[in-house]
């Protein structure tokens, strides 16, 4: 799951828990290594079952490789540099040790390998790709580094065709139906290696809207829940994991007609499926301010379905929620 958003990426994995969890819960999953975010896939943080860990940059990490090395180039970070970066970080993290990144960059420079700021930032990034570090758990709030050999002993190690059937695999039943496309995009790889994940899982193929679709089986998939009303965090996988956005509408004109408005870098309501609107949190004091922002006219019910969605997310942070609901007419408040 992409988590580059870290509290809002956390919301993410909350709202896809049973019961009804607190972030609390998901946040000490991340500090005790059970969940890992780190760079895998897409040149990002995802967040990563520390289970897979392993085989996932084992697959994808040669893919983000070659995405950033011209970058690293630019940045005259070669293959010795960024050798000697490892060693020190994994020596500097031996033994359940966590450091920040200022510290990891206090250790270099000691090692007279002075780096700071996008430098610091890639050779860091180099290093998770390689199965050195990993993240380590949260110090005030900010982020510590791990050695990944600590964190994750005992991750799963495939082949590539194996680690490439298990994606795929995982990405149809999660995400499916979805194109070739939608995959590529997605989890970094070529279309080619979709290709050949299609032949290996046997994926089942339905054409629709131009579009061929790849499903594990050859049922019609089933609609949205009528009730289903979301209140989905920026970089939600449900609106960034695919490149044909057909189904899923990003801009307001696909909605309301109304140019210049795009869903990608917001938090969104979705409705049934579809995307009804932004929401925010301005401020956080004793209580959750947010403030709700409709593209479209909605039904009595619906908005109360939203205020419902929002106090789910109060839940959620342990906190009560202040909501302030527009649909561009007729603004209502609810508390909870």
């Amino acid at each position: 799951m992409q988590a580059q958003e870290y509290e809002p990426a956390t919301w993410g994995i909350g709202l896809r828990m049973k019961g009804d969890p607190a972030s609390t819960d998901v946040e000490r999953a991340v500090d005790d290594g059970r969940v890992v975010r780190t760079h895998v896939m897409r040149p990002t943080w995802h967040f990563v079952a520390r289970a897979d860990i392993r085989w996932l940059l084992q697959l994808t990490a040669p893919r983000v490789h070659q995405a950033m090395s011209s970058y690293r180039r630019t940045l005259e970070l070669d293959a010795r540099v960024l050798a000697r970066c490892c060693t020190l970080f994994e020596r500097s993290l031996d033994g359940q040790t966590f450091l920040l990144r200022a510290e990891l960059a206090e250790r270099l420079a000691r090692a007279r390998l002075p780096m700071s700021g996008v430098r610091l930032a890639m050779a860091v990034m180099y290093a998770e790709l390689e199965g050195v570090i990993c993240s380590g758990p949260r110090r005030d709030r900010k982020f510590t580094y791990a050695n990944l050999g600590d964190r994750a002993p005992k991750a799963a190690r495939f082949d590539r065709d194996e680690a490439l059937a298990e994606l795929f695999t995982r990405y149809l039943q999660s995400h499916g139906p979805a194109t070739l496309k939608d995959f590529s995009w997605w989890s970094g790889l070529t279309i080619a290696d979709g290709k050949r994940a299609i032949g290996i899982v046997r994926a089942r193929r339905r054409d629709e809207g131009g579009l061929a679709y790849w499903s594990l089986d050859d049922r019609r998939p089933r609609l949205a829940r009528a009730s289903g009303t979301l209140l989905l965090p920026i970089y939600d996988e449900y609106l960034v994991a695919y490149r044909d956005r057909v189904v899923v509408p990003h801009s307001q004109a696909r909605i309301t007609k109304v140019p210049g408005w795009n869903v990608t870098f917001q938090h969104a309501v979705v409705i049934k499926g579809q995307v009804a609107g932004t929401w925010r949190i301005p401020r956080v004091t004793d209580s959750i301010a947010m403030d709700v922002t409709l593209v479209r006219g909605l039904s009595g019910r619906a908005k109360q379905a939203v205020i419902a969605a929002a106090k789910r997310y109060g839940r959620f942070r342990r906190m009560p929620v202040i909501i302030e609901l527009r649909d561009r007419t007729h603004p209502v408040r609810g508390k909870g």
